[in-house]
């Protein structure tokens, strides 16, 4: 079957199509026959082999897809690697049934990236109505979502962090009060500017860097900024437990990977409800072909993107 296959570690140009054996299902995994292969920043870091969990050569990247089963039955799955291919393996506790009212492509914005933004939000970030909350990189697949989210669950004020003034604008269509440039210098002023000259109490910020920094001095007093990503490949300052602890601030980290199966039917079949009922739309980006992995890498590192990205398999 087709894939995209990793032989060596690197970056976008080591992504290439390879012909390899169709996968066989073993005992609590399903074969899937992929419809669409998501594509997510942590495939970037996997293929450079510099994320949470080691990577073993050979492999084939890919997260999440969406298809369907052996008996013509619709289902999304998190997959843990192999979902860049015609063919992938479902682990039996990562793969849902799909509504007959959500896309394919919904299904597969919501699965990894729907599921979280709920759960930046909901877990760990604890939103309540009427707080202010900060989404970085807001015009990405969980950013979009989370912008809606904050949005639907009544937050005070959502400030959306973008990079360009056409990523900015959507962020407004999609429901954020305000915007700020990620690229200004004075990031933590220009946030708390947004907020009336007062800190925010939720921040979502998964770029790491300086940017984390940034984040954590944008904090108002009782303040929760949650870190799910280290897109800017680059080490944060250390926070002083000192500041937190005079400011009644907090921080935590969210990895998908840790969420029980119940952690996430929960959050699905509620983001499965609110796409139903037009709450939230789910951003569909670029649909590359199979053959195009190395481009989409390209596109996703070069911050050009927006929304839900993916691979078919069929072209």
């Amino acid at each position: 079957m087709r894939a995209i296959q990793i032989e060596r570690f690197g970056g976008p140009e080591v992504l290439a199509e390879a012909e390899v054996p169709e996968p066989t299902p073993t005992a609590g995994k399903v074969l899937i026959d992929v419809t669409a292969a998501g594509i997510n920043y942590v495939d970037t870091h996997r293929v450079a082999d510099d994320y949470l969990s080691d990577q073993e050569l050979p492999f084939i990247p890919g997260q999440e897809v969406v298809g369907k089963l052996e008996d013509g039955s619709r289902v999304v799955s998190l997959v843990r690697g192999g979902g860049y291919a015609e063919r992938a393996l479902g682990p039996l506790d990562l793969t849902f049934a799909v509504p007959d009212e959500i896309t394919d492509m919904q299904a597969l914005a919501l699965m990894l990236q729907g599921a979280t933004a709920w759960h930046l939000l909901r877990t760990s970030g604890h939103m309540k109505a009427g707080e202010t909350v900060v989404v970085f990189a807001a015009a990405g697949g969980v950013g979009s979502i989370a912008v809606q989210l904050a949005r639907a669950w009544r937050a005070g004020r959502v400030i959306a962090v973008a990079s360009t003034r056409e990523k900015r604008e959507l962020c407004l269509s999609l429901g954020a009060d305000a915007v700020v440039d990620s690229g200004r210098p004075d990031l933590a002023e220009a946030l708390i500017s947004a907020n009336g000259g007062c800190g925010a109490d939720v921040v979502l910020e998964m770029t790491g860097g300086d940017v984390f920094k940034a984040a954590v001095e944008s904090l108002g007093h009782f303040g929760r900024l949650v870190h799910y990503g280290a897109a800017s490949r680059t080490t944060a300052p250390p926070v002083e437990p000192r500041v937190l602890m005079a400011s009644c601030t907090a921080v935590a980290g969210f990895w998908l990977m840790l969420c029980t199966r119940a952690m996430l039917q929960e959050s699905l079949d509620d983001l499965w409800a609110m796409t139903a009922r037009k709450e939230i739309r789910p951003l569909i980006g670029e649909i590359y072909p199979l053959g195009d992995a190395r481009r989409a890498h390209e596109d996703l590192r070069g911050r050009s993107t927006v929304g839900k990205l993916a691979l078919d398999p069929a072209r």
